[in-house]
């Protein structure tokens, strides 16, 4: 583990500097109200268009953080965002109500993001992800550092996690109360992550584009 996560460092450190380096070179992106989006990350999240505040009161929105699914694609114990977004999502609808995912360019920060995203949400409750793994459950009602959920330690968090975190969401929206997620407690989590998770985090800032809309996606298992 030691070897695989100093390997890891390497690469991502590599990837920052290259990138810093190449900055000016970047072209520039269009603000256009409603883009014309032709980008794709994978065959399975695609980009649609600008996302649009919804009104159906059953729907709870993802919102993903702006490298997720593309420069970064698994969070950082390696788990796949395609079966992150995938247990999400069947937790939502597994209390009848729809998912909608969207993805957020103007901030890396968990809490933003999930600003951003319930208010686009009809129910007005969304979880947000940052790429790294890190989530809330948060409501358009609270401060952005308030939430209703929060689960910083993405090195602990599951897929059967990720799963409940979007039944716990959907219930909110339907205006329950329920249990928090149990989660699990390591305190060495912390220290044997801290330098990766900075790294990817500075990753994903990397792609922050203050200014540009949320952009609604369409996801295909």
């Amino acid at each position: 583990m030691a070897e695989l996560n100093e390997q890891l460092l390497r690469s991502i450190i590599t990837e920052v500097v290259a990138e810093m380096s190449t900055k000016k070179e970047e072209q520039k992106i269009s603000f256009k109200e409603t883009p014309n989006e032709t980008e794709t990350t994978s065959d399975w999240f695609k980009v649609i268009g600008e996302a649009k505040a919804g009104s159906s009161r059953d729907e709870v929105v993802i919102a993903v953080a702006p490298a997720f699914a593309e420069s970064q694609t698994t969070n950082i114990v390696g788990i796949p965002h395609k079966e992150i977004i995938r247990q999400i999502i069947a937790g939502i609808e597994e209390e009848g109500l729809k998912a909608r995912i969207v993805k957020v360019y103007r901030s890396s920060d968990v809490a933003f993001v999930g600003v951003e995203g319930d208010h686009l949400s009809g129910s007005g409750v969304a979880v947000a992800i940052q790429s790294k793994g890190t989530a809330i459950i948060h409501q358009k009602d609270l401060q952005p550092l308030s939430n209703l959920e929060l689960f910083p330690q993405a090195p602990l968090i599951t897929l059967e996690t990720y799963r409940a975190i979007g039944k716990n969401a959907a219930k909110y929206a339907k205006g329950e109360s329920p249990n928090p997620v149990p989660m699990m407690n390591d305190q060495m989590a912390r220290p044997k992550y801290q330098a990766l998770s900075a790294l990817l985090h500075i990753k994903e800032t990397k792609h922050v584009v203050i200014g540009k809309l949320a952009v609604e996606i369409a996801v295909t298992f």
